[in-house]
């Protein structure tokens, strides 16, 4: 039995974790797709852009407050903090994080069904990054394994649960609600029970000592040290600040759209770039199973090391983007007719332009593992926050004039700066 425990916690090999990572995310991201597919194919563009607003205004907030955790925990090779730390941290920041949503969705003005698809997509994300932080764990374990089935399972019963919701109330509200009650039951019955075996926890009771001293299993409170909680917070401030303004690079150009659009364009738009994904699916699954090696290289200076790997990163990151454009140029017509529907066709113009974008996004994604592994947060903040405001600024100038076109164009140019920033800072750190 102890044995059997003991291989449970082993790591596992660079290839294996990369093979569950590519298969867990392909799995999880084809499933987010496909709620996509179905909100078009059972509802209307105009239900797709709701959706698509509920994820834009919710992502932000939620991503400064997992102040990027999980990619401190699976750099933490020292381990500095315990995981009862890292718990106890996304505990309060997510209840400050919805309570942000609340107040945001009234003041900026949304009503109705708007509203209310926000606040559920607020509250699933919410559920999604307790999950996460126990993601964070696995990953430092390198079990990328466990990682993977609970995307997989997450992913399936997510698009169960929405397209039935969907289908049986014709609302998206409904499709939400369901979406929420998918992540809570997931986290409840894998997240939680399966990385408290890897820490020697058996039964729920002693499971819920996590937030507590999780290596010692002494008193939770003995381990909710504020003093501690403090130096870790301002520790990942800076990255939380910088995934904010990560993601609200991506969600600028949506917010515009929306305001000077409307919510049809908005959703047409969506369902075109959400196709990217694909790609970026891959690169984030050698990411993740990555970045962890990455650290460990540039944490005992090995340089070539960390070097080397990062250029087979970004090597990938290019065949992706390349194969990409060419399949939108073949056959972008018929992949948006077979995938949404007709009246998606007419926009294959602007899809060869998204995977343009896509192809250099993925180099720049590549390069953000880099960064993340060198800990290096504080340099992270001031060359975002130059990258947010030119993606406002172009988004200001184009989309009001050009419509879809200079939404387009929009993602090429920031995609461009989103690549040349880390190479910048990957130069200061050296």
């Amino acid at each position: 039995m102890k044995l059997k425990s003991l291989q449970n916690s082993q790591p596992l090999s660079l290839r294996r974790n990369f093979s569950w990572t590519f298969v867990g995310n392909i799995v999880y991201a084809g499933c987010q797709w496909g709620m996509l597919v179905v909100l078009a194919k059972l509802g209307t563009p105009e239900m797709v852009g709701r959706f698509t607003l509920g994820l834009a205004v919710t992502a932000p907030i939620i991503l400064f407050s997992n102040l990027n955790l999980r990619a401190v925990q699976a750099t933490d090779a020292k381990q500095q903090y315990s995981f009862g730390d890292y718990l106890a941290l996304r505990l309060i920041t997510i209840v400050l994080a919805v309570a942000v949503i609340v107040g945001l969705t009234f003041a900026g003005g949304y009503s109705g069904e708007t509203a209310l698809v926000i606040l559920v997509i607020g509250l699933a994300k919410g559920i999604e990054s307790i999950s996460d932080v126990f993601y964070g764990l696995l990953q430092q374990r390198e079990r990328m394994d466990r990682i993977a089935k609970s995307m997989i399972f997450k992913g399936l019963l997510s698009l169960i649960a929405l397209g039935s919701g969907v289908f049986l109330t014709k609302s998206v509200i409904w499709g939400a609600v369901s979406l929420a009650l998918v992540w809570l039951l997931i986290l409840i019955i894998y997240d939680l029970p399966i990385s408290s075996q890897l820490l020697g926890i058996n039964n729920l009771q002693a499971c819920l000592t996590l937030v507590g001293e999780s290596w010692k299993m002494r008193s939770p409170w003995q381990r909710f040290d504020i003093k501690i909680l403090k130096e870790l917070l301002w520790l990942t401030l800076p990255l939380g600040f910088v995934m904010m303004l990560i993601s609200l690079n991506t969600n600028i150009p949506r917010y515009f759209i929306e305001r000077y659009l409307g919510e049809r364009e908005l959703g047409i738009f969506a369902a075109i770039a959400y196709l990217q994904v694909v790609g970026m699916t891959v690169v984030m699954a050698l990411g993740q199973s990555a970045t962890p090696r990455l650290a460990k290289y540039y944490g005992s200076g090995n340089r070539s090391l960390f070097q080397s790997l990062l250029l087979k990163l970004i090597g990938v990151g290019v065949i992706l983007g390349a194969v990409g454009v060419l399949l939108a140029l073949v056959a972008g017509r018929e992949i948006l007719t077979i995938l949404y529907r007709p009246e998606y066709a007419q926009y294959s113009n602007l899809f060869v332009g998204v995977m343009v974008a896509a192809g250099i996004g993925y180099i720049g994604s590549c390069l953000n593992c880099g960064i993340t592994a060198t800990r290096a947060f504080k340099r992270f903040t001031i060359p975002y926050l130059l990258l947010t405001l030119l993606t406002t600024g172009i988004s200001w100038l184009l989309i009001p004039n050009f419509g879809l076109v200079g939404a387009v164009w929009t993602l090429c140019i920031t995609s461009t700066a989103g690549c040349l920033t880390p190479i910048f800072i990957l130069i200061k750190t050296q």
